[in-house]
């Protein structure tokens, strides 16, 4: 059966599952109708450069088509499926050649334009490669859904962030990534702009001595309902994981942030954990985070999870105006140190300047 079939197979998901619990199918599925398949979804406008401005090298490329790499089999197959079957005809490949080493970060912007969207693209990074890569997603289309699947390979050193900054409409992001034998990755989300934001985001670490962080930086203001769910799965020996999200949620806004962190029979010697905090800054605004541990060996470095929720610091605040600051500069800059502590982490001194630059606007909009 192709990707469309296959969902159209499926039974509805159940809000049992954390997955769907916050942010059920329908109200995530672009027309409500789930036995719906629409067709004639656009393709986004892609643009790959460095940070400069100037051109990414040959080694570092976009094609339009995808090539088969290794699928990550936990992931979910009804958000899978169907952004698969929608993206028939918006298929890319991210190409990284071996060897590929940058010492600037590379952008790959997504512009969506004003219509429904959608793009599968297979992530193939070659063996001992280093580079910072930042996706971002721009527009003002309705939905977009976006599937990242693939492989980083042997020995690499990546820092992979996704800026989401639509201007409006539904996110609907799928990554089911394979981290490689001894691989250092870092994989930041910076979510900011959507209404509603639903990702599902996995990672299987299958090959010895692999190491990942998992940042999030998540800002929601208004109505927006932002809800990520992050799986890691420490199949092999010698893996080190940790997941440390940080929402800061305003206005009538509600994130969600559901963590498992799965270590396998024989993963020996795994080190896994999850952290979740979460700023409240109104008092109608929500944040659920369930972080959750499912540890199947026994001979384990260490396996922990906790989460915070709570409003600004009335004593910081206090200390800061009586060093001269207003209270609204005080509260920004409490907001900004806040998710700064995740945001500073998932690269260099050079991409961490670029994320801040680019984010000022929103952070203005979580205190009016």
């Amino acid at each position: 059966m192709n990707p469309g079939q296959t969902y159209l197979s499926l039974e509805e998901p159940s809000n049992a599952d954390h997955l769907w619990r916050y942010s059920p199918w329908k109200k995530v599925h672009p027309t409500g109708n789930i036995k719906e398949v629409p067709e004639n979804f656009s393709q986004p406008e892609l643009s790959l450069y460095m940070l400069d401005g100037s051109k990414a090298p040959d080694s570092f490329s976009i094609l339009k088509e995808s090539i088969m790499t290794k699928k990550n089999s936990y992931s979910d197959p009804v958000s899978m499926n169907f952004i698969d079957a929608v993206s028939s005809k918006n298929k890319f490949t991210l190409k990284v050649n071996n060897n590929t080493i940058l010492k600037q970060p590379v952008i790959l912007k997504i512009n969506l334009g004003e219509s429904n969207s959608s793009m599968n693209l297979t992530m193939d990074i070659g063996r001992h490669c280093q580079f910072e890569l930042v996706t971002q997603i721009v527009g003002s289309a309705p939905w977009f859904g976006l599937i990242r699947n693939g492989e980083i390979g042997e020995g690499s050193v990546i820092n992979d962030v996704l800026v989401g900054q639509m201007n409006t409409g539904t996110l609907m992001r799928v990554d089911a990534i394979n981290i490689g034998r001894d691989a250092q990755v870092k994989a930041g989300s910076i979510s900011s702009g959507s209404e509603r934001t639903k990702a599902d985001l996995r990672y299987m670490m299958n090959q010895n001595g692999g190491n990942l962080r998992v940042l999030g930086s998540i800002l929601s203001a208004n109505e927006m309902h932002i809800d990520h769910h992050v799986e890691i799965h420490h199949e092999a020996a010698n893996t080190y994981s940790r997941l440390d999200w940080h929402s800061a949620c305003g206005g009538n806004s509600r994130t969600i942030g559901t963590g498992m962190l799965r270590v396998a029979d024989g993963a020996i010697g795994a080190d896994a954990g999850q952290l979740f905090h979460n700023l409240l800054l109104s008092e109608k605004a929500e944040a659920d985070s369930i972080p959750e541990l499912e540890v199947s060996e026994h001979d384990v470095v260490g396996c922990g999870h906790g989460t915070a929720n709570g409003p600004v610091d009335e004593e910081q605040l206090f200390y800061l105006e009586a060093r001269g600051l207003n209270p609204e500069d005080a509260k920004d800059a409490l907001i900004a140190a806040f998710l700064n502590s995740t945001l500073s982490e998932m690269g260099s001194e050079l991409l961490h300047q670029w994320l801040a630059n680019n984010l000022q606007d929103e952070l203005k909009s979580l205190t009016t």
